[in-house]
């Protein structure tokens, strides 16, 4: 929690019909090929856990409970879990 703040959760809140929601888990020290269409018009948040983003290019930047992505349009190769709980990112995207 940052200042207090409940981090950010689509879970367990009423998403309007328009919206659909999909869970997605990475277990400890497992490895998630990136594929953009997987992601496409989705607002991602890191419900669980944390997930480390690799880049083609080898650089890679963690991203820890609460935080929101969106990973259209960027040059991943790979989605990892480091950590030693499940990582849970909930994708929110129009039907």
């Amino acid at each position: 929690m940052d200042g207090g703040r409940e981090p950010l959760s689509f879970l367990g809140r009423p998403l309007a019909p328009a919206f659909e929601l999909r869970v997605v888990a990475v277990a400890p020290g497992d490895t998630r090929a990136y594929d953009e269409a997987e992601w496409r018009d989705a607002l991602v948040v890191v419900e669980r856990g944390e997930i480390e983003l690799e880049c083609v290019s080898g650089t890679c930047r963690r991203f820890d409970h609460g935080d929101m992505l969106c990973l259209i349009g960027l040059p991943l190769r790979a989605l990892h879990n480091r950590g030693g709980e499940p990582a849970v990112l909930v994708a929110v995207s129009r039907r």
